[in-house]
């Protein structure tokens, strides 16, 4: 499981956190019932202070989406799977909605706007295509 950060993105690290751990049950990268890194191992791995990664975990375990288990350690919850593929795209709709507004905002018009995300949507297909099919 690998998970990264970025403290100069403007969103909190914990944040970052909770929303890398709920994309990978999204697209079931973590199942339910599997366990979390520990809070020191994941703080390591992050090379973030441990009260960062217990913050997420805390959050996580509030969202009904983990659950600590005595001896064990934080698992991913059964129902977690749909509330984090709702949550997904909830995040998604919430960043790209924001980012429209930007653009609204900036004086471009609505069909910039869709030229713009169609040229970045092929460009990204292309990409995810070449690093995702196998080397000839």
């Amino acid at each position: 499981m690998f998970f990264t950060v970025d403290p100069s993105n403007g969103v909190a690290i914990y944040a970052q956190i909770v929303r890398q751990i709920k994309f990978a049950i999204a697209e079931q990268t973590l199942r339910p019932g599997q366990l979390l890194p520990s809070v020191r191992q994941l703080a390591t791995q992050l090379a973030v202070n441990p009260n960062t990664v217990a913050r997420a975990y805390l959050e996580l375990q509030s969202d009904g989406i983990t659950e600590t288990l005595r001896g064990r350690g934080v698992v991913v919850c059964k129902g977690a799977l749909d509330r984090c593929r709702k949550q997904r795209k909830s995040i998604i709709a919430g960043r790209v909605e924001s980012v429209l507004t930007e653009a609204l905002q900036g004086g471009l018009t609505a069909d910039e706007i869709r030229g713009i995300v169609e040229q970045q949507l092929g460009s990204l297909a292309d990409s995810m295509s070449k690093t995702s099919s196998p080397p000839d």
